[in-house]
């Protein structure tokens, strides 16, 4: 870790306060030098107090996002996914710049966040509206020991650590559309986008991009979003701490990408089940010119949709663009 995050690791480690002389032991520098990076860190919006007797305490943070202030927050809780973290002000994509790094041979687990994108994007090439500091947007470098069909397993897992994140912080219950989409009611709130780049048989990279509306409020999107987006924050009727969010779900990801590297994708499929809304009921599948009909039936063990057509059949569907029919009382 940085000095700073060695810094407010030990501020929230201490709430009653850590004295100038501890941290300037334990961080092998001079007790100026951490004066200096505390006056540092209150420029970044960080609330310390410093007392004769208490020595320096936290007492509160900025709703941005600080790659010092994540690192601190999850090291030690982490492996993989969160041990190294980039946070942009701004870029087009931050798919984009993790595609840079897996081409110029970053360790996985390298996870960027941006305050805002100008060019974010979604599935089948749909763009994503990213306000500055009204949401999360991050992607994860991945290298998975998987084949290729078995990615799908990625997206599985990390609805399921969305999903998870945001029930601990916010008490929200949101569900899982198969694959990538996480609603309320029926409204979309979340999105995952797994980029890989692979051979037949072997997996190079994986880019694992998410989108979570936190902060927005419905005047911020445009007209034609308003009726099918929401964001936590209009859904809970507060301001949520992304920071927060975004730690927990680090960790959750973490834990869950460990379960499908070490082949246990049907403990996540089971809690992806639990909480989907896509499962037993009748679906539209547009796949190019190919349209699939039926009753999504379950995942198989690669992650793929089983649909049962009104033929009988039992299709296994891997990607597509998916619409839930409406049931009858959605449809009164």
């Amino acid at each position: 870790m940085t000095p700073d995050a060695k810094i407010l690791a030990a501020l929230r480690d201490h709430p009653e306060g850590v004295s100038g002389e501890q941290l300037a032991t334990s961080l092998a520098i001079s007790r100026a030098a951490v004066w200096a990076r505390m006056e540092s860190l209150r420029q970044a919006g960080y609330d310390i107090t410093a007392g004769p007797h208490n020595g320096y305490r936290l007492v509160g943070t900025p709703d941005l996002l600080h790659a010092d202030d994540l690192l601190s927050r999850v090291s030690g809780r982490v492996r993989v996914i969160g041990r190294d973290i980039q946070v942009f002000k701004e870029t087009t994509s931050t798919n984009d710049i993790i595609e840079k790094m897996a081409r110029d041979g970053l360790r996985e687990g390298f996870v960027v966040f941006a305050e805002s994108q100008t060019k974010g994007r979604g599935r089948l090439g749909r763009k994503w509206i990213s306000p500055p500091g009204k949401g999360l947007w991050l992607s994860v470098l991945l290298r998975p020991a998987l084949r290729p069909q078995e990615t799908t397993q990625l997206t599985i897992a990390s609805a399921t650590a969305l999903l998870r994140s945001i029930i601990q912080v916010t008490g929200l219950q949101p569900q899982i559309k198969w694959p990538n989409d996480l609603l309320i009611g029926d409204r979309k709130v979340a999105g995952i986008l797994t980029e890989l780049s692979a051979e037949p048989d072997r997996v190079h990279h994986v880019t694992l991009g998410i989108g979570v509306d936190v902060n927005m409020k419905e005047s911020e999107w445009p007209l034609e979003l308003r009726s099918v987006a929401t964001s936590l924050r209009m859904v809970a009727g507060f301001e949520i701490s992304r920071v927060e969010l975004a730690a927990t779900l680090l960790e959750n990801l973490d834990r869950d990408y460990a379960r499908i590297c070490r082949g246990g994708f049907g403990e996540v499929a089971d809690e992806w089940e639990e909480h989907c809304t896509t499962l037993g009921r009748e679906v539209t599948v547009q796949m190019g010119h190919r349209t699939i009909q039926g009753r999504a039936e379950s995942l198989d063990d690669d992650g793929a949709l089983l649909v049962r057509t009104e033929h009988g059949l039992l299709e296994r569907v891997m990607g597509g663009d998916l619409t839930l029919k409406k049931r009858p009382a959605d449809a009164s």
